[in-house]
């Protein structure tokens, strides 16, 4: 009879003598087509050999699972517990009845809990003749205790099932005896620690009033290049009295500089955090280094006399202590910063992350290409390291590393190097470079459209803003980053406007109803920064909330609708049919329309709803959303760990087909373990449709 496959997961983990159990309880099944499960067939594992069985609940169509007869891919049988009970009670009822939207003219859906004793099994159908190892249920249970591998593979939690498919792409060794990573592979996972994780610089904390002299001295006895300066609102006022006019005037437009005349947004962090000017925060200090000395030394001051506040820079960028040494990477190659401070649960700073300490702690040679970068001197040195951008993205996936951390590295560091390459300081200042879409929710895979815009400060002018803005377009699609097909890059005029215009725009965006205007918005909203002056993109997030606020109450609600447009795909699997010949022609899947969309337009529509701004991207927004409350964290995981999938999914297809665009995925050319995870992904993103269906009081089928 046939025998199990035990290069095959859930079976390619286990020990001889566990194999051997599994052999001893194994029998050979046979279903005519059409033939059904009996409650006796619902006590064991099952791998389909050949044909393939339907899955049903009340009638209704669940999955399919397939023999290797017709699949193109080795290890290729699936498999199902036919034990599993539907939940009584998902979690996506209990997260639709916690909703709570900011403005409350969309009705919250209450769910009601089912009674276990109301919860119906699973029918199981054979399509076609079909040929299954039946496995004793109790024997997989004993088995799934003792090896958690093999618990792993078969759990009921997503993420740890997706753990398990990261784990066979990096080539991991999975035998009975493996209990860790090797060396290298750990390296390979490095990005995915917590920052806390890099040995961090000590922290000094001096006074605005301290003198510059003081500041070296404390740099010179620690052996650091910086220190933090607590600034003028966090001193008593006998502190502050010690200031003369002159000297607060001097301040003043120091401040303006580095706060864009704006103190009280003057932290630009990778936290949305609202802060008490009176009240103490590792987030609102600010930083000196030996360059300002040096430079306070050029303008011919006194160190012994001059106070640090006047050289000092308090525009910090922070980043929290739980964060991903990836997001700390992203944020210091993308603003070209040295030094991050460390932000704990309490609001202080635990540690200063420095620049070299980082890369040491990586040991990966990402580092080298953003060094390329900033030293290209023209377009074909500036393309050699773009091409190493697509190598070092390849070699990551191959090993297994999240999507998340191999998408978003340098490719906002090209933008800003090919922008300084071609136009002069003067419209650097006067000018931000912003990109949006998937590069500005820091969710590119390899180098796909171009979208992205310039923001104009009010009474700037350039006579060469367009020929700028053809070149940087044109250049960029030399690169290999094609033009965007919508046409939202800078060479369109509405998207490089002064400021002003800018705003009037979003705020006709929000009042007009025509489908077009919601991309448009979708779009700015992505909005993340390249380079120039930063303090225009904060002013259209500023007014981008204001538009909001005074949009219709039920624009929400319209905006909402995108993400349901698509039909439910997760129903593909009813393509297969029988076939005597082969295989139908096509079983594609375009994972952009039924994975990636719905989930990246429904958060950013749950982030809209809860007025957050400054979190462009998926995995921020999500966070946001659950320090609002409006997820549970269980939730967010969930939903993130399911848009990876897709977007890994869709690199896969980009890296083995060339194809930039890479949508289409045909399950047929999967494993059976990446066809499982597929089949769950989709059903996360139907999950989360009907959820928004029900919140916004929208029709789904």
């Amino acid at each position: 009879m046939p025998h199990l496959d035990f290069t095959q997961p859930p079976f390619d983990v286990l020990s001889a003598a566990e194999r051997q159990s599994i052999r001893k309880n194994t029998q050979i099944r046979y279903l005519a087509k059409d033939e059904r499960f009996s409650a006796d067939d619902l006590s064991y594992f099952y791998v389909v050999i050949k044909g393939q069985i339907e899955q049903l609940l009340a009638g209704e169509f669940v999955a399919t699972y397939l023999g290797s007869n017709h699949t193109d891919h080795l290890n290729s049988n699936d498999w199902f517990d036919s034990r599993r009970l539907p939940k009584s009670f998902t979690e996506e009822d209990k997260e639709a009845a916690t909703f709570i939207p900011i403005k409350s003219t969309v009705p919250i859906s209450n769910g009601k809990p089912k009674n276990e004793s109301d919860i119906s099994p699973y029918e199981f159908r054979a399509i076609e003749d079909t040929l299954l190892l039946q496995i004793n249920g109790t024997t997989v249970d004993k088995i799934s205790a003792q090896n958690h591998l093999v618990r792993q593979l078969l759990s009921e939690d997503l993420p740890e099932r997706l753990k398990a498919l990261q784990q066979r792409r990096s080539g991991q060794s999975l035998d009975a005896s493996y209990h860790g990573y090797n060396e290298q592979q750990e390296v390979q996972q490095i990005m995915m620690q917590p920052v806390i994780d890099v040995s961090l610089l000590p922290v000094h904390i001096i006074d605005a009033t301290s003198s510059l002299y003081e500041a070296a001295h404390i740099m010179t006895k620690a052996g650091l290049k910086h220190v933090l300066v607590r600034p003028l609102n966090q001193l008593n006022p006998a502190q502050a009295q010690i200031l003369d006019n002159d000297l607060k005037t001097d301040l003043d437009q120091n401040l303006d500089r580095n706060l864009g005349n704006n103190l009280d947004s003057s932290l630009v962090t990778d936290s949305a955090n609202t802060q008490t000017p009176s009240n103490y925060s590792g987030r609102t200090l600010g930083i000196l280094t030996d360059t300002d000395i040096c430079r306070a030394v050029s303008d011919q001051q006194n160190p012994a006399t001059t106070p640090c506040q006047r050289y000092a820079s308090f525009n910090l960028r922070t980043i929290d202590a739980d964060d991903e040494i990836g997001d700390a990477l992203l944020t210091m190659t993308r603003y070209r910063i040295h030094r991050l401070p460390v932000i704990d649960a309490n609001g202080e700073v635990a540690g200063v992350l420095g620049q070299s300490d980082m890369l040491a702690h990586i040991g990966h040679h990402s580092q080298l290409i953003s060094l390329q970068i900033e030293q290209a001197k023209d377009l074909p040195s500036l393309a050699t390291a773009v091409e190493l951008i697509g190598r070092y993205i390849r070699a990551q996936h191959q090993n297994g590393i999240k999507i998340g951390n191999v998408s978003r590295m340098v490719h906002a560091q090209v933008f800003t190097k090919l922008w300084q390459l071609i136009v002069p300081d003067e419209v650097m200042k006067n000018t931000c470079v912003i990109v949006m879409g998937s590069e500005g929710r820091g969710e590119q895979i390899m180098r796909t459209d171009q979208d992205n815009a310039l923001i104009i400060r009010d009474g700037y002018s350039h006579p060469d803003l367009a020929q700028f803005a053809e070149t940087f377009n044109h250049h960029l699609a030399t690169l290999g980053y094609p033009l965007c097909d919508g046409n939202i890059m800078m060479t369109n005029p509405m998207w490089r406007q002064p400021l002003k215009q800018f705003k009037t725009q979003i705020s006709l965006w929000f009042r007009n109803t025509d489908p077009i205007h919601s991309i448009y918005l979708s779009a700015i909203f992505d909005g993340e920064y390249v380079c120039g002056d930063e303090s225009l993109l904060t002013s259209v997030r500023e007014h981008l909330k204001i538009a909001h606020r005074q949009s219709d109450l039920m624009f929400v609600r319209q905006f909402a609708r995108a993400a349901l447009q698509f039909g439910d795909v997760g129903q593909w699997w009813q393509k297969f049919v029988p076939l005597l010949g082969g295989k139908p022609s096509s079983y594609d899947i375009d994972l952009k329309k039924a994975g990636i969309f719905p989930l990246v337009h429904g958060i950013r529509t749950l982030a809209l709803e809860n007025d957050i701004f400054d979190a462009p991207s998926s995995k921020g927004r999500l966070k946001a959303l659950v320090q609002v409350r409006a997820l549970n964290q269980q939730r967010a995981d969930t939903l993130l760990e399911a848009l990876e999938f897709f977007m890994a999914q869709r690199l896969s297809v980009a890296l083995s087909t060339d194809d930039k665009h890479a949508r289409q995925v045909d399950p047929t050319t999967l494993s059976a373990l990446e066809r499982d995870l597929l089949n769950e992904c989709l059903a996360v993103v139907k999950s989360f449709k009907d959820q928004l269906s029900r919140h916004y009081q929208l029709e789904f089928n």
